[in-house]
């Protein structure tokens, strides 16, 4: 029906449905108090449609895992020299999630390359989301999308897909835990709007998501054999004051001494041999974000000298999670453990 619509008569339908939306969001639970005509509206009578909460998209848990999916999208489409900046604006016409499904697959799909109608947008979208299907449904996979939802931009639907597909390819990434988002589900009744909340479940823990891959010699030891820990710790500090003694720093906990980025910029420096400038970095950082971005940069830095990207995340390594911590020195260590 959307796709036969004029333009004038659609923008009129659209500012309709948002206007109504507002009305149900601020009236949980209660119809709408407007009387809208079925020929007024997208919705038409007993069908309903989902979107989020605006106090859940502001949550700090949901925009870090936003975060992470753009970068993780960017950093493996790099080659083909595309930026997404915005999940909505930049996925739903189905080129990118083409060019991602083929990169991560190395499957080609039989769909033009570039369409610029909302028929062949969708008619790719549908070959996309068939080979995602194919591939997630025999594993268990509940499909929480569809070529209508991610066409019309509906960002939990692009969500989940994009935690599947991470999760199925063993993404090299940290998706944040347990990221929950209250969705506003308004059904259209006798030519009025209602609405509920639901909660959803984007994320949950780690371990559950990426399986034993995920699990790791550092969950090993720290799981079943701590008496090796302090071993492991042992060699990983005797490397790193080789390297840091000469600019007269040393460690002792690596707990909390990478916690801020200051010491991994430094090391990588001092592997690399060459001199960071200070003003590339904060020396002494005073905060949580000036601290994950100096992590980031270390993190940049080691990408530059040919290592893949750390799984763990900066935050992981600011928060002072000490596998995150022992995953990245512990990288360090296997390719630079011969150098002077």
């Amino acid at each position: 029906m959307a796709g036969l619509l004029c333009g004038t008569k659609r923008k009129k339908q659209v500012s309709d449905l948002h206007e109504e939306g507002k009305n149900a969001i601020n009236s949980p639970l209660q119809p709408s108090s407007i009387d809208i005509h079925p020929e007024d509206t997208m919705l038409e009578e007993n069908a309903e449609r989902s979107m989020i909460d605006p106090t859940s998209k502001e949550d700090p848990k949901f925009k870090e895992l936003l975060r992470v999916l753009i970068d993780w999208i960017n950093n493996e489409l790099e080659e083909d020299r595309i930026i997404v900046k915005d999940l909505e604006e930049d996925l739903y016409d189905g080129q990118v999630l083409q060019k991602l499904f083929e990169k991560l697959s190395g499957c080609k799909l039989n769909v033009a390359e570039v369409t610029q109608s909302e028929i062949g947008q969708k008619q790719k979208l549908q070959t996309v989301l068939e080979a995602v299907n194919e591939l997630l449904r025999p594993n268990g996979w509940s499909i929480e999308w569809s070529v209508d939802s991610i066409h019309c931009k509906n960002l939990i639907s692009i969500v989940y897909l994009l935690v599947g597909l991470a999760m199925h390819f063993q993404a090299p990434i940290r998706l944040p835990e347990h990221v929950s988002v209250q969705l506003v589900v308004v059904k259209k009744r006798e030519g009025l709007l209602q609405s509920s909340h639901v909660t959803k479940e984007l994320t949950t823990t780690t371990e559950m998501m990426m399986g034993r891959f995920e699990r790791d010699a550092f969950d090993t030891l720290l799981d079943h054999a701590p008496d090796k820990l302090s071993v492991v710790k042992k060699s990983l500090i005797t490397f790193v004051n080789k390297h840091l003694n000469k600019l007269n720093l040393e460690v002792t906990e690596l707990e909390t001494q990478f916690a801020d980025g200051v010491y991994l910029v430094l090391l990588m420096g001092l592997l690399e041999d060459y001199f960071v400038p200070l003003h590339n970095f904060f020396l002494t950082p005073e905060s949580v974000e000036q601290k994950v971005l100096n992590v980031s940069f270390a993190f940049e830095l080691m990408q530059d000298g040919g290592l893949k990207k750390p799984k763990a995340r900066p935050e992981d390594v600011v928060n002072l999670n000490l596998k995150s911590t022992l995953r990245v020195l512990y990288n360090l260590f296997t390719n630079y453990k011969n150098a002077e």
